[in-house]
This record gives structure tokens, sequence and C-alpha cells, in this order.
């Protein structure tokens, strides 16, 4: 098993169907993994030919739970869309489900549930 696909036993299960792994780097004194968000639109959006890959927003560090006596930094940055015929650029909001036994810290949740989000995730109700 690669060092990738093994890193994925110890985030959120679901979090691999949003994002890919795009770097990883293990030092001494930490682990830094690096995401980005998949490229997956609403069926709304995929059928609208207005709707089109604008970037990446910047990176946000989430510290996650520690592994092996080091801190481990999530490095995560979501797509960025572009509405020609409306001029709005967005993202998508991820919907949590606040089940008993989740633990995701407020910063995690902040950032995969930022305000200025206006639309929902394609898959967010598979994940509630």
């Amino acid at each position: 098993m690669k060092t990738s696909e093994a890193f994925w036993q110890f985030l959120p299960a679901w979090l691999d169907e949003l994002f890919e792994m795009v770097n990883f780097e293990k030092t001494d004194q930490c682990y830094d993994i690096w995401l980005g968000e998949k490229k997956k639109l609403s069926d709304e959006d995929y059928r609208n030919p207005d709707i089109v890959a604008r970037g990446y927003t910047d990176y946000v560090t989430v510290q996650d739970c520690p592994m092996r006596g080091r801190p481990v930094y999530l490095h995560m940055r979501k797509n960025k869309w572009w509405d020609k015929k409306t001029n709005e650029t967005f993202f998508y909001n991820l919907e949590l489900s606040n089940e008993e036994g989740t633990r995701l810290s407020a910063e995690f949740v902040a950032f995969l549930q930022r305000p200025r989000c206006q639309r929902p995730l394609p898959c967010a109700a598979g994940l509630q």
C-alpha cells in the first residue's frame, strides 16, 4: 500500500470521496498532507454549459489529530467555479450531519462550510 493510500485510513471516511491527495510530506516534527477538492459538479451545474472551472481557493491549514506523536496538518483547497452567464464565482458548501460520535474540529467544519459558499456539494446528500 502506498503511503498516500494508507493515510486515507486515518482521515474521516468520506473525505476521500471529496478530495484527492496532492502532496504528502513527513518530517521529524509533523505530517503535512495537501488535499485538493475533486472536480465534481452538481447534476444541475453539470448540464449547464455556462459553468466552468475557475481554479482553486487558497489552501487552508487545519490541524488534525496527532499520529505517532507528531501533529498532522491538512492543507486543503476547494474548487472555484464560474458561471459565465451571471459572472458569479462560487464553490460548493458541504452540509455536515451532526451525528453522535462525529469528531471534527471547529476549524475543519468552518473550512467545509464557509458562509460565502452558495451551492450544496453534489455528493453531500450521501453523507447525511
